[in-house]
């Protein structure tokens, strides 16, 4: 169950809100500042994951770097505490005024993911007078065996350069004076659970890449492996800090690094996901032929993960617990939002402490990809941010 202290202050808060436990958030970013210095591995936070400046200056002040996917997240992560050089910006549509604004933050690496690409960077970086640091994004072929929307590591994912094209893209950043080659990226994947066989396998083709690549006279002195690190939706009590022992263990040992590479990782949703959490009352409890459907306050518009990929988020009846003790039957829901749309649906058949107009439901493990992708479809407010240290 969510530990709530004073769940009474909810009485005060208008729903759905996000609500974040900085004190997880704290422990999760310690737990990974941890590891990574054991291994020697540089950690950029992924920052679409979730963007609010509260999380981001924690994650900031532990040293990590960012990971950014558009200009607004690289201005952004800078105004959150995150030096400009440590920022790498990837992204296959990289406009001309995101690669501008980049530039003028002094951002560490663009990650290139085309032709292209390489030819606009350094065509704008000439023009401003600058040097523009390119690391070449390497589509490996890999299948990380996640969902096929959040799969990005093989041929036909819009992601990164073909191994094949790489010679030519080697030439290309040779022949322009205003770009700087840093090394190679590679991303595979998001919530990936299967973490040995999965990141051994990107590591043994990362050893292979490099060794090739490194004919064509360009050094590589970072590998950037991405993320993708998975969490537990289904138990986020029981495991609420991410397995990153195994996943950098994993890369010491499988990655052949010399003593003038460095190696970087992009964690988003294993930092942030399981910090946060949906926060609705349940309006109506409306009797059907054969089930029993609870009407929450938050729809797919708040977070769409369920509904855009069948994501499982656990649910929880905050009020039966803290309020009446777990002392009311349970019985089996179809939990669903307001939003004028028959896939705005939380979950069929759920099991929950009998529920009641007012009551208080928590929707777990949101802290990632929720509020960040919110709309306001049917002209429904966006759900405000509530943070523990406040209440």
């Amino acid at each position: 169950m969510l530990n709530i202290k004073n769940i009474a202050a909810f009485d005060n808060l208008r729903t759905p809100f996000y609500y974040y436990d900085m004190d997880l958030l704290r422990k999760t970013v310690e737990r990974v500042a941890t590891i990574s210095r054991k291994y020697g591995i540089h950690v950029h936070y992924a920052i679409k994951a979730n963007v609010c400046k509260p999380i981001l200056e924690t994650i900031s002040a532990a040293g990590f770097g960012a990971d950014a996917v558009s200009g607004e997240e690289v201005v952004h992560a800078v105004s959150c505490g995150f030096p400009g050089s440590e920022v790498m910006f990837a992204g296959v549509g990289k406009s001309d005024r995101e690669i501008l604004a980049a530039l003028d933050c002094g951002v560490g690496c663009f990650n290139v993911e085309s032709l292209q690409e390489i030819e606009a960077i350094a065509e704008l970086a000439a023009k401003t007078g600058r040097i523009a640091p390119v690391a070449i994004r390497v589509n490996p072929n890999i299948d990380a065996h996640t969902h096929k929307y959040i799969t990005t590591g093989l041929n036909e994912n819009k992601f990164g350069l073909l191994e094949s094209d790489l010679p030519k893209a080697a030439e290309l950043i040779k022949s322009k004076p205003s770009l700087e080659f840093k090394g190679l990226q590679l991303h595979i994947g998001s919530q990936i659970t299967d973490v040995d066989s999965v990141f051994e396998l990107e590591c043994q083709r990362v050893n292979e890449i490099v060794e090739n690549f490194e004919k064509t006279g360009l050094k590589v002195s970072n590998i950037d492996l991405g993320g993708g690190l998975g969490i537990d939706y289904d138990d986020p009590d029981g495991n609420p800090v991410a397995d990153f022992e195994t996943w950098m263990s994993v890369i010491n040992r499988t990655l052949k690094l010399r003593e003038d590479q460095t190696v970087h990782v992009e964690p988003g949703r294993s930092i942030v996901a399981q910090c946060g959490n949906l926060i609705a009352r349940v309006l109506y409890v409306k009797p059907g032929t054969t089930k029993t459907f609870v009407i929450l306050d938050a729809g797919m518009n708040d977070l769409i993960r369920p509904a855009l990929y069948g994501a499982y988020h656990k649910i929880e009846n905050l009020s039966a617990h803290y309020l009446r003790n777990d002392e009311d039957k349970e019985c089996a829901y179809d939990i669903v939002g307001p939003v004028c749309e028959s896939s705005d649906v939380w979950g069929e058949g759920r099991i929950l402490r009998e529920s009641r107009r007012g009551d208080f439901v928590a929707l777990r493990s949101a802290g990632a990809y929720g509020q960040v992708m919110a709309s306001r479809y049917n002209l429904h407010e966006f759900a405000p941010a509530v943070y523990s240290d406040e209440l």
